[in-house]
């Protein structure tokens, strides 16, 4: 068993402890970063949403899961679909009731600069979107209509070494232009991934709108496991499982 053990976090420690977002693409917990996973990378996953952390829309708890394929080193795909219930659009009087529906958006990611690529204090860069048109009003600019959990982002990360211990700091700008939901500030996050423990990573974060802390641990190189408190109270989470095809 404690050979079981030790495997294990070492197989961990060969990774790059990346979290999986909340919104079903790479970063912190709810807030952007640019780190990328590995070339060949295919996550499936889910997750618990509490109400504070979506938009108005959902006035409710509810949940998503996702499709996530990171085609080259430098470019990440995701599908994410999250559930309606039948009461928030009017269906209940025809006999619905509970999850029967689901918005469904794309989201991409692309690494500008890698980190240390051109000198050795160089952060690295991502760019990215989500959600970034909408079908209802036949706009690219989802202002109104079914573009919920549009974002548009530009991301930096840089980690450091502490002796054993390693810190990461991840700053990004995000921007849409939604009359319910509009982001338009500075989010910024701080990670840390124990030398005890590798597979364990610790995230704080301001997401331009709240303040989260959270963790994430990754069993047996494959299943990766989130748990986020969001304004410090409360509780989102999710699983989510990676396929390596290379």
């Amino acid at each position: 068993m404690k050979k079981l053990i030790l495997l294990s976090l070492f197989l961990c420690y060969q990774l790059v402890l990346s979290a999986q977002m909340t919104y079903g693409v790479t970063g912190l917990l709810h807030a952007p970063s640019a780190e990328m996973q590995r070339d060949k990378t295919v996550i499936l996953g889910g997750n618990f949403l509490n109400k504070e952390i979506t938009p108005p829309t959902w006035y409710y708890h509810t949940y998503n899961y996702f499709l996530n394929v990171t085609i080259f080193p430098f470019l990440e795909i995701s599908y994410i679909c999250t559930l309606f219930t039948a009461e928030s659009l009017g269906l209940k009087p025809y006999g619905y009731s509970g999850f029967t529906n689901q918005d469904r958006h794309f989201a991409g990611r692309l690494r500008v600069l890698k980190e240390g690529q051109f000198w050795q204090h160089m952060p690295a860069v991502v760019v990215g979107a989500s959600d970034p048109f909408t079908s209802s009003t036949g706009s690219t600019l989802p202002t109104d209509g079914n573009g919920y959990f549009s974002r548009y982002f530009i991301a930096a990360t840089k980690h450091f070494s502490l002796g054993k211990e390693q810190i990461g700091v991840h700053l990004s700008y995000l921007y849409n232009d939604r009359r319910e939901y509009k982001l338009n500030g500075i989010a910024a996050g701080v990670t840390y991934s124990p030398s005890a423990l590798p597979s364990l990573r610790i995230v704080a974060e301001y997401d331009s709108k709240d303040f989260a802390f959270g963790a994430t641990y990754l069993f047996f190189n494959h299943l990766h496991v989130q748990v986020e408190m969001q304004k410090m109270k409360y509780f989102t989470g999710g699983l989510a499982y990676k396929i390596y095809l290379k």
